[in-house]
């Protein structure tokens, strides 16, 4: 069973910088793809960006690209979202998910449906 544990959230202010880390424990061979998703009150979750564990490449939501990244550290399993130039309505709670489904080409990996291992969230709240 792979278990994926987010942790990095807190409080902030808009303009701040926050980075998440995401990580993957125990089979973690089985993971094809990494995905960061976030849920706002009252909204469905979704994408935020995905990062391929076999090529490393990454694919963004077009509200977070140029201010957000993700990395990974591969000795370590952990995949990373570093968040920079936060606004109030980056306020959500954060997903790390694993993805058993392989895919070419990164841009499939923005579907909830294809991570069937997720992390329990980290809540992140950015003021004005």
């Amino acid at each position: 069973q792979v278990g994926v544990l987010e942790s990095g959230g807190g409080s902030v202010r808009a303009g701040d910088s926050l980075r998440l880390s995401c990580a993957v424990s125990e089979h973690a061979f089985s993971i094809f793809a990494v995905g960061w998703f976030r849920q706002a009150p009252g909204k469905v979750r979704e994408f935020v960006g995905a990062v391929s564990r076999t090529t490393s490449e990454t694919t963004y939501v077009d509200s977070v690209k140029g201010r957000f990244t993700i990395s990974r550290d591969t000795a370590e399993n952990t995949v990373y979202l570093q968040m920079n130039s936060l606004k109030p309505e980056d306020t959500a709670v954060y997903y790390c998910a694993g993805s058993g489904n392989y895919f070419s080409n990164i841009l499939s990996y923005w579907r909830l449906a294809e991570y069937a291992y997720w992390g329990q969230g980290t809540q992140v709240t950015v003021s004005s």
